[in-house]
């Protein structure tokens, strides 16, 4: 299943590369808190990657990262959510999603479930890795898995009816 959009890949002297950041910023501040009116509602719904993979995907690679590097450090000095401690696994996770996902909206040239699949697969599984090498904690990697199933299911549907309805 796939579409047709409109790709974009801003680059860092370009204004819209700030504002279309900043505006993935905020829905990466506004979900997460949704998120967590739910008991483990983060931990379920993994909120503060969603934008970011619109971002990257739509957008590109430039965007994808200012989306996925503030996005958590403005989270945790607002909410304190994610805890400092955990930044640097959030935000290796999220960086490599934003390259994940730019990476694959380039090769398929269009809003694609699979590209879409394999962004956030490629994500998770290298930042498992990167978690249990950070932590020396597999169960901690895998918990993103583990109880974050339905974030991922909803990153790979929510992020596939998102980035299509961006294009009407």
């Amino acid at each position: 299943m796939s579409t047709t959009v409109k790709l974009y890949s801003y680059s860092f002297t370009n204004v819209k590369t700030y504002l279309f950041a900043t505006l993935f910023v905020v829905g990466n501040i506004l979900l997460p808190q949704l998120a967590h009116m739910i008991p483990q509602g983060g931990l379920i719904f993994l909120p503060i990657y969603f934008f970011t993979l619109i971002a990257a995907y739509k957008y590109g690679i430039h965007v994808g990262l200012l989306t996925a590097v503030l996005s958590p450090v403005v989270n945790s000095l607002l909410f304190g959510m994610p805890m400092v401690a955990l930044l640097p696994i959030i935000l290796t996770k999220s960086v490599l999603l934003a390259v994940a996902a730019s990476m694959a909206a380039k090769y398929f040239g269009k809003v694609s479930i699979l590209g879409i699949i394999l962004a956030v697969f490629a994500y998770q599984l290298i930042g498992m890795g990167a978690e249990w090498a950070m932590t020396g904690s597999l169960a901690a990697a895998i918990q993103d898995v583990k109880i974050g199933y339905p974030g991922i299911i909803l990153q790979i549907v929510g992020g596939f009816l998102v980035l299509k309805a961006l294009d009407r």
